[in-house]
């Protein structure tokens, strides 16, 4: 349990492998569709269908793997045996996704893509989880998931210009589509290998007996767990959302072109990659969950003032690049919020459960994008609106698209906010909990209370009075 603080190079190493697995899902869900109806002849339908085969399926893996990864014990480790066995799977399925030939149908797509899915999920979970342990301080766990955030940035900004690039040099669409695939391809490998190589897998004491659902159920009934997954949920819709309806807002209500929209999207990005940084830093002064509510603050008010903002493309730079800072706020610190929850949830019930604890992070936020993003087209198409037309829907059609882009996110932000204002683990109450595990594990038993029923009490909750400085 003892801090230690890694050098940046250490933990840039360590967090390369977000380039692939973070570029690998925007093309899949933004360019393919488009891809295959256009180029490879496959009905919508069928896109449609396969997408909708894998979702289901992916909703219900990532409990499962969480579940799979703490009962895991191997000579080569615990989390490292996920991660290996994420590289190939997802390499092959990026290969058969991105250059399959005409004649395709619902179940090619539909295989491949949960294979990519699944390897993804492998890869991404285990290192979430073993970053967690890797960096057990309060204000270090912010450094390695902000090293996770900035490369994530980076693999969706590298993704999105290689279309561009393959446009200007001439080349076809598909060829684009190839040149994503191979980036993908060629990335996983060396950038696993170099955070394999770059980080040791700490040794954490834990049961030795079967982890058992009694454990998970009572992780799930504390307080600090829902707290975050509500934020996570909410935090990760809102933007979800607004990139979804961004074309069609940008085009038909702001004016703008498809590459003129193009480009403020890549702003975005870059206003994304400037913030990840900053929310670092923030959250060393004041702590997580107050820099986590300054963030959503500021999003809200961000997404608001789009629908205000002056028109024009140097006007649309300054408020894409402003509106994209808060984007890895949520990314960063939550994932450090819940590695903190982590060392909470193994006090009270004995056991390492960061794996299911990672898993409800990624899993829950599935849920939350899909109803909304469903529920947010179903409303347009229920006022009529047609992006053909343009500016040439009807006032209602488009008061909705913009409420919809704007609004609704930026409500969102700020019920995030106010949740997250009420988080009571903050470094103070981090310190404690800490503390009580380096006794329990330094105890004649050398390890933590092995019975499923056993419930400890954090120094969170017996605290009467909070520590100075907490919310």
């Amino acid at each position: 349990m003892a801090a230690e603080k890694h050098p940046g190079w250490r933990l840039a190493a360590f967090a390369t492998p977000a380039i692939p697995l973070s570029a690998m899902l925007l093309p899949i869900t933004i360019y393919l569709p488009n891809y295959y109806e256009k180029d490879l002849g496959v009905s919508l339908t069928a896109i449609a269908l396969a997408g909708f085969l894998v979702r289901i399926f992916d909703l219900g893996l990532d409990p499962l793997l969480g579940f799979a990864i703490d009962r895991t014990r191997t000579p080569f480790g615990r989390f490292r045996p996920w991660v290996v066995a994420g590289a190939p799977l997802t390499m092959v399925a990026i290969y058969m996704l991105f250059m399959a030939k005409p004649g395709v149908g619902v179940v090619y797509l539909t295989v491949w893509m949960l294979a990519a899915y699944a390897g993804q999920s492998f890869a991404s979970l285990a290192t979430y989880a073993w970053s967690a342990h890797a960096a057990p301080d309060y204000n270090e766990r912010s450094r390695i998931y902000g090293w996770w955030q900035l490369f994530t940035v980076i693999g969706m900004l590298l993704i999105l210009t290689l279309p561009v690039i393959a446009g200007r040099l001439g080349a076809s669409e598909a060829t684009g589509v190839h040149a994503m695939g191979w980036f993908v391809i060629a990335a996983i490998p060396i950038t696993i290998t170099l955070a394999l190589l770059s980080m040791r897998e700490p040794v954490v004491k834990v049961a030795t007996h079967t982890i058992g659902w009694g454990h998970y159920w009572g992780m799930i009934k504390q307080p600090s767990v829902l707290r975050v997954l509500i934020v996570d949920i909410l935090m990760g819709t809102a933007p979800t959302v607004a990139g979804t309806l961004l074309f069609f807002y940008f085009e038909a209500v702001r004016g703008y072109g498809r590459p003129e929209t193009s480009a403020l999207l890549l702003v975005y990005f870059v206003g994304a990659l400037a913030g990840a940084p900053i929310w670092t830093a923030l959250a060393r002064r004041i702590g997580k969950h107050r820099a986590l509510t300054i963030a959503a603050v500021f999003y809200a008010a961000a997404q608001a003032f789009t629908m205000i903002s002056p028109r024009g493309h140097v006007a649309g730079i300054i408020v894409m690049f402003i509106a994209g800072l808060p984007f890895s706020a949520g990314s960063i610190l939550l994932k450090a919020m819940m590695a903190d929850v982590g060392d909470e949830v193994r006090l009270r019930t004995g056991v390492d459960l960061s794996g299911m604890l990672f898993s409800l992070l990624t899993g829950s936020i599935k849920i939350g994008t899909s109803i909304a993003v469903t529920l947010s087209l179903l409303l347009l198409g229920a006022v009529g609106f047609q992006s053909k037309l343009g500016a040439g829907n009807t006032p209602e059609a488009l008061l909705t698209l913009s409420v919809m882009f704007a609004l609704f996110p930026a409500a969102l932000g700020l019920i995030a906010a106010w949740l997250i204002h009420g988080h009571k683990l903050d470094q103070a109450a981090h310190a404690l909990v800490q503390a009580e595990l380096e006794a329990l594990e330094a105890g004649p038993t050398g390890g933590l209370d092995l019975s499923p029923a056993f419930v400890k009490t954090s120094p969170v909750d017996v605290a009467e009075d909070p520590p100075v400085g907490r919310m």
